[in-house]
Parts: C-alpha cells; structure tokens; sequence
C-alpha cells in the first residue's frame, strides 16, 4: 500500500521556505527548518509518543494530543538541561503543509501474548484521523469494529476488527481505505489496551457523566463493570469499564458513543496545568504500549501542527449505518449507509469522487430530528417539536430525557451533516452545534434541549 511507505528522511535545511513542511508525495518527508542541538531530538521523540498517541486505546486517540497547546513546562527543572524555550526553538520547527490521515487502532488483550504479540489481536477500537493545518481543523471518524467490510483482493467478507488478526496493520490500513472510497491512509498507530488504564492513572482521571447505572461482568476481557450514575472522575480502570460497556439497547454503537465522550474527557484533561508534572512519568512507561510506523521527526510534524489548530474545529462522527436484521446474515454486522459514508468523506476528509459528489444533503425539513429534553422543565420537548412542526419540519419525534441538566441547547451532529445542522441553527436562532456522533442513534441530528431554550419558551398549556 503505497501511502504507507516507511521512506523517510530527516535533512537539515534553514534556506529553503518550504523546509520543515510534510511533503505531498506518497511517502512522509520531513526536514528541519534549523539544525537540532545533539540529543534534544531523543527527548523530543519520547514526549511526541507519549502526547500523539495518548489514549488511543479504548477509543481514545491521536487527536487527544494533536489538538492540545503546548503545556508551558513538559520537564521538571532537574530533569535535563533543555528549558521550555529550547524546545520551541528546536524541536516544533517541523511542520506539515498538507492532511494528513492516520488509522489509530486499539488492540484487544491477547492472552499470553509477549513483546510485539500485544498487537496481534481484534482492534476494538479504530478511528481515522484527519490533521488539516490548512483548513485549521482536526476530525475524527469512528468506525464500529462490527462493520461489515470485505477484505481487499479477497472474497472474505468479514468484520472490519478482524483485519488487524488477519494481516496487521497494513491489512486493516488497506481494508478501511477500500471500504472508504479508497480515502489515503499515510500513516497507522497501534496501542495496547493496557496503555490505557495506565495512561488515564497518571493523569489523576478523567470527569465523565455517566448516563445510567453500569454493572456487570465482561467475562471475554476479564472485566468486572460497576459504575453508578451521575458525574464522577473516573480512575483507569472504570474509565476503561466506561468504554467497554455494553449492556444497553446500541450495544457496540453505544460503546462508539461513549469513546467519544471519554476522547473529548481526556483532552480536557491534557489541557489542565494541573497535568503538565506528570507527563514526564508517562514518557517511558507508554513505550512498550506502542507500535507505528511514524517516525519520531513526523510525530513531532503532527504535535507542532497541533498546536496551532483552533479548539473549536475539533470534529468526531461515526460511520453511518444501520444494524443488520437477525435473518440477514449469520453475524451481526454494522452495515454501512453509502450515501451518509460520502457525505461524511465529502465534509470532514475533503475526499471529491464520483461517489461523493452525489452526496448531497438532504431537504432540511426533511431531515429525521430527535429532540430531547436535558432542562430543568418537564414536557419542554414537544414544545421545541411542535415549533419546528410549524416550521415545516415533518419528520421530529421525541426520545428519552437527558439524565443530566444542561444549561445550553446542543444541536448534535449524529450523522455528520454539518451543513444542515448550520442552516438548522440559523433558522431557529440558538443552539450550539456538537459535531460528534453522541445523540439519538435514529436521528440525523438531535437537538438536546438545555434551559436557554426552555426559559424563552412559551409556559405549558
């Protein structure tokens, strides 16, 4: 697969104005714009690791790290000579001047599995990446391990989990861009499960909500699940419990929900100064978590542009599709929705084909709109829906309460068409727009109804 060649070259060159920059061509070339001091790059390389693939297991992923700012100090004054300012002189001098798309796969525990043996298993989680330092953005796309692919030069129709198990990294690389309108993947990132216990312990948690009471055993990963309701800071292990849930109507899908939610947790968290002493401590134990084909110049390319990508264009969606029906197939697939695949290719990765370019949206009132209630006031949603009823929307319904109380109303992007939701706010004057995949799994977008909206309402009838 040509777009994931390990050619790479790292050549000092301070006259050139394209120096630094991630070439256009197939193989990834990264050049520094002024000569690094011996032995910076090392140490550089070790905190790029750590921070470009933090959390990338249990669907936590690259972006945690490539959308951060720089911490202002990353090592304590008695652990090596080089200051903050060195290595903002030395070692962000490398840059990207194109997307960059990277496939980040958590691997399944495999048991008595040693040394490089930890990646051959299931991906349990996998989510291309999407760094784009021209457009200021980074998106996210999750991709439900049940999907139903079919291998390439192959006629095996199996999961798209299974690719990793059957041929590595380079098979579940090539298998997810056949599945996606042949999308280039430049680069993979490996990560064990157990990174992420650990990586989360080491931050001092995470804050989540979690939406209902969890309790069970998952006896295929030796995984004992009991988490209570509500707002809590969860250590690495009940984070872990947290993604791996699975006892609730959306199974695996629900799961992809939630791993949204703890990506957006832990990059919250990445960002407290409180954080910043402890990542010299992560630096060697994440190590021996990892396998990828990035070099250590190309991390620190993707961390540097990280840093000057805006908060706000931080963008997740899922995959589009529907469940198959028990009669349909002898396993239970995701089968994936083609037209709601281009649109989403079209939108966040910039991929123009014959296919996408019939992508369009549909007719706004025609879009199927869940709307649900996280306000203090009961009954406030069919009140939202009859007002978009006299809208000409015609295709609402109502769906189960949100558990925890919301201040502002989110418009979520479920199905990734931002274009309608932009034009949805607009029409209705507020509401923030979420683009992650976090709302009703029937909707298009759902509109979570927070006390902004409910305080100008008219009273009940």
């Amino acid at each position: 697969m040509e777009q994931l060649s390990s050619n790479r070259n790292l050549s000092p060159d301070s006259s050139s104005e394209q120096a630094g920059e991630l070439n256009t061509s197939t193989s990834i070339e990264i050049v520094a714009k002024s000569k690094t001091k011996p032995g910076l790059i090392q140490r550089l390389g070790q905190m790029a690791i750590v921070l470009a693939t933090a959390g990338a297991t249990s669907a936590l992923g690259l972006v945690a790290a490539l959308t951060i700012p720089l911490p202002g100090s990353l090592f304590p004054n008695d652990s090596g000579p080089e200051p903050i300012e060195e290595i903002l002189k030395y070692g962000f001098q490398y840059r990207v001047s194109r997307p960059v798309n990277i496939l980040v796969m958590g691997i399944d525990r495999v048991p008595g599995a040693k040394n490089g043996e930890i990646f051959e298993g299931r991906s349990d989680t996998m989510l291309l990446v999407r760094v784009d330092p021209k457009a200021d953005s980074v998106s996210l796309l999750s991709i439900p391990r049940d999907t139903q692919v079919q291998l390439p030069n192959s006629e095996v129709v199996t999961k798209v989990n299974d690719a990793n198990v059957r041929g590595g990294a380079l098979l579940a690389a090539e298998t997810v861009s056949k599945t996606l309108n042949g999308i280039p993947i430049d680069r993979y990132v490996r990560v064990s499960t157990d990174a992420f216990r650990e990586l989360v312990d080491a931050l001092g948690g995470v804050r989540v909500f979690v939406p209902e009471k969890m309790s069970y055993v998952d006896n295929t990963q030796k995984l004992k699940i009991d988490l209570e309701k509500g707002w809590q800071t969860l250590d690495g292990s009940q984070a872990e419990q947290f993604a791996r849930f699975r006892q609730d109507a959306y199974g695996d899908i629900g799961r992809v929900q939630r791993q949204q939610t703890l990506l957006k947790a832990l990059r919250d968290r990445l960002m407290n100064p409180t954080v910043i002493p402890r990542l010299p401590a992560l630096v060697n134990s994440m190590q021996k978590y990892i396998d990828t084909n990035l070099s250590l110049e190309e991390m620190l390319a993707l961390v540097s542009a990280g840093r000057h990508i805006s908060q706000g264009d931080f963008r997740l969606v899922m995959l589009p599709g529907r469940f198959s029906q028990p009669n349909e197939y002898a396993a239970s697939y995701w089968i994936m929705d083609p037209t709601g695949r281009d649109r989403v290719l079209t939108q966040y990765f910039g991929l123009e084909s014959d296919a996408t370019l019939v992508a369009q949206s549909p007719k706004l009132q025609s879009l199927r709109i869940a709307i649900q209630n996280a306000s203090s006031k009961p009954n406030i949603a069919n009140q939202l829906r009859r007002q978009l009823q006299e809208m000409g929307f015609t295709n609402t319904y109502l769906t189960q309460d949100w558990a925890d109380h919301q201040g502002a109303t989110e418009l979520i992007v479920q199905q990734g068409d931002l274009e309608s939701a932009k034009q949805l706010q607009e029409m209705l004057g507020f509401g923030r727009i979420n683009p992650a995949s976090v709302g009703d799994l029937e909707s298009e977008i759902t509109i979570r109804v927070g006390d902004d909206w409910a305080n100008r309402a008219q009273p009940n009838e």
